[in-house]
């Protein structure tokens, strides 16, 4: 199952072991990749729908009920800068399969946890080892030939979507047939079982020469030389921030008034409302092959649009469940076909560095999502729903406002293509030896 790699588009100075252009990843590969990201970036969502139960479990008050989701998303953060870029310095099999192991530990860690400090402590290292996923999308992208690759990262980030969906209901019938706790046990032993697999059908891969050359110290401070180098990651981060925001207001804040009159539902009621943001799996795939026809930057404009517009549903939450339901469809759909379109861009920026960049990139989306956890417990305990719509709202008008601008100042938002002709480094084509494709100038 070895994969062979060349110089083209950035050879193999990506440690996991780059497919040369045209060789396609094993058929079971990107399948069980998706598979395992989806359980893993679950792990970071199980407290959603127990966020009540947690809070009463752990004498946490309405207003800090966001710290339960806030210290995951910082733990996610913190991965995100010290262990997605091991991607690029060791073989992916390696960094995959101990990342998935420590994670099962921090699982149990969780469900086993006797106090609110113990539990805070766990989740941190749940949020810091769950960044596993990203190193998963970066090897599925780096796998992948290039005209295959937006499927690729559009399967995989589809398998993130439906974790993230199935963990909000999977933990709210879990939490009412055996408890909260059973939610981490039983995950914890599910991720073990996919270290193991994922042992057994990821290639070995090696570090390249340079690689090995390269201490990690500097390699992780090369993530931010990158964004300070390319305004697309800038930019395409920024727009993450404030997307993931926006998605989090929804997610994080939806559970009180769910299980508040006059609805008061259950926690698998509540978890089964994840199930209504089904549109964001088949977001992630449709966007994946837009980005392959080169309407990355419709797909932006379109998905950003979507974003803003489903609050005007959501809003309706107290007096119509079926609002609630359109709403969560329209903002799932709208945040995946966003992420993937960014994702695929990004990573064709610099490919050597994929994992490096989606790190980088991630970063923004930790942020963004603690932001929009403690902002609408905030808002939630001051004024209420309709306080946490009008927070998630400016989140989404605010993107939609920066894409507008920065594609009106003609920033290379859009184009990998010109992206690989960045005269601060050799190109994919100028290391093979091939002429630079040129800048395109249409519009996406």
């Amino acid at each position: 199952m070895a994969v062979q790699c060349s110089g083209a588009d950035g050879g193999c100075g990506e440690a996991g072991g780059r497919g040369a252009a045209g060789t396609a990843p094993p058929a079971r590969l990107v399948p069980l990749l998706a598979l395992a990201c989806g359980s893993s970036v679950a792990t970071v969502y199980f407290a959603h729908p127990l966020l009540v139960t947690l809070g009463e479990r752990f004498a946490l008050g309405p207003g800090l009920l966001g710290a339960i989701v806030t210290v995951t998303q910082l733990g996610y953060a913190v991965g995100l800068l010290t262990l997605v870029p091991l991607g690029d310095l060791l073989g992916h099999r390696r960094l995959v399969t101990a990342q998935l192991g420590l994670l099962a530990l921090a699982l149990l860690a969780a469900g086993l946890a006797p106090g609110a400090a113990a539990l805070l402590g766990a989740l941190a290292a749940v949020g810091l080892l769950a960044v596993v996923a990203q190193t998963m999308v970066a090897a599925a992208a780096a796998l992948s030939p290039p005209d295959r690759r937006g499927r690729a990262v559009g399967t995989v980030t589809g398998g993130i979507v439906t974790g993230i969906l199935l963990a909000r209901a999977a933990a709210g019938v879990l939490a009412d047939l055996a408890g909260w706790r059973a939610v981490y046990l039983a995950s914890a032993g599910v991720t073990a079982v996919l270290a193991v697999l994922l042992r057994r059908a990821l290639p070995p891969g090696s570090p390249s020469a340079k690689a090995r050359e390269t201490s990690y110290v500097r390699l992780v401070a090369s993530t931010v030389t990158l964004f300070a180098r390319h305004p697309l990651l800038r930019i395409r981060g920024a727009l993450a921030l404030l997307v993931f925001a926006a998605f989090s207001t929804l997610w994080s804040g939806v559970a009180q008034p769910l299980s508040d009159p006059p609805w008061s539902l259950s926690h698998t009621a509540i978890g089964a409302f994840g199930l209504a943001g089904a549109a964001g799996a088949v977001a992630a795939q449709v966007a994946g092959r837009w980005n392959d026809r080169g309407l990355a930057r419709r797909t932006t404009g379109a998905g950003l649009a979507l974003l803003a517009l489903s609050w005007l549903p959501i809003a309706l939450t107290r007096q119509s469940l079926w609002a609630l339901a359109i709403g969560a469809v329209l903002l799932d759909f709208a945040v995946q076909a966003v992420h993937v379109t960014n994702q695929t861009l990004i990573h064709a920026v610099r490919p050597e560095a994929g994992s490096r960049i989606i790190g980088g990139y991630m970063v923004f989306y930790s942020a963004g999502s603690s932001l929009g956890a403690l902002g609408s417990s905030l808002a939630y305990a001051t004024a209420g729903w309709p306080a946490v719509t009008a927070l998630g709202a400016s989140f989404s008008v605010a993107a939609l406002l920066l894409w507008t601008a920065t594609r009106r100042t003609g920033l290379p938002g859009d184009d990998p293509a010109a992206e690989r002709t960045d005269p601060g480094r050799p190109s994919g084509d100028r290391a093979a030896g091939r002429p630079a494709r040129s800048r395109s100038s249409g519009p996406r």
